[in-house]
């Protein structure tokens, strides 16, 4: 049997290609089972050493899109995150509409104040069904390859900490959850300081049962940027004019006509859009051992 090469990942490490995750890859953002492997097969055919994990990727994309362009706009979910920059503002309106779909309500850019001195969070949600109050941090990256580290975790922490630490006779505690999310992974260290000391982490690939890219897919809700049928520049317009999701193009058309397209491209961009959000919701892989959330204390 022939060796497999190994390939360069985003953030400069080596590893080997394996095929099996591809194909994993593939039906998870619903591609056929015939169709993952097909793929697969002409991917692991054209791979040679220190091909980068970018131009597998461009390649599987490629052949996919051919196939079915809702699947192909999922499969290609990560990086339509890294699309939504480059400031980090798109991607908290982004995460703050995916909150609200699954019952939250939410409040960007609030300032609570915490024992010490008042700081400003990301985004406050309250769940009146679950009775639950969580303030998040958000840390966007525009490099596929960055990680956020232990020196985030630790900032973090000690943010929640000064708000979690308040005295209740003075005024009202808020809060009684805090979360660190970010579009890209976090480093070994991250993880290891968050099961530790109970920092609640949402990201690309973590937690494995409820990651970011499971809650998009449970939710059927998926940035602006996913869709393959437009370009960039016109995906920066309607981010610019406040459409950030998928869904809201579905709901109302009209949020459409900045780009004053043709009839036939709104019905080919609403086809992909209504295609994305039938997809079923993404199988859950959870390896042995993996960390569920815990709540921050």
């Amino acid at each position: 049997m022939t060796a497999l090469p190994l390939i360069v990942k985003a953030d400069g490490s080596k590893e080997i290609f394996d095929p099996q995750r591809l194909i994993v890859s593939l039906e998870r953002s619903g591609a056929r089972p015939f169709t993952a492997q097909r793929i697969a097969r002409v991917i692991t055919g054209s791979v040679v050493p220190d091909t980068s994990s970018r131009e597998v990727y461009t390649r599987a994309f490629a052949l996919l899109r051919r196939e079915a362009r809702p699947v192909a706009a999922r499969y290609a979910l990560r990086r339509a995150l890294l699309e939504l920059g480059p400031s980090g503002h798109p991607f908290e309106d982004f995460v703050s509409h995916l909150y609200r779909a699954e019952g939250w309500q939410v409040e960007t850019r609030k300032v609570i104040r915490g024992k010490c001195v008042p700081h400003e969070v990301d985004f406050y949600a309250s769940h009146p069904e679950k009775n639950e109050f969580l303030a998040a941090e958000l840390k966007y990256h525009n490099d596929p390859g960055y990680k956020t580290d232990l020196k985030v975790a630790l900032y973090v922490k000690s943010r929640f900490d000064d708000i979690f630490n308040c005295d209740p006779k003075v005024r009202a505690c808020s809060i009684d959850r805090g979360i660190l999310i970010t579009n890209t992974k976090f480093t070994s260290e991250a993880i290891a300081y968050a099961q530790c000391s109970g920092v609640e982490l949402l990201g690309w690939g973590h937690p494995a049962d409820d990651n970011l890219f499971v809650r998009m897919s449970r939710a059927r809700i998926y940035p602006i940027t996913t869709l393959t049928g437009l370009s960039r520049a016109e995906k920066r317009i309607l981010i610019e004019g406040g459409t950030i999701a998928v869904d809201e193009i579905v709901q109302d058309r009209r949020t459409l006509n900045p780009l004053h397209l043709s009839s036939t491209r709104v019905g080919e961009l609403l086809a992909e859009a209504e295609g994305l959000l039938e997809l079923p919701a993404a199988p859950v892989h959870v390896m042995p051992g993996a960390p569920l959330q815990r709540q921050m204390i």
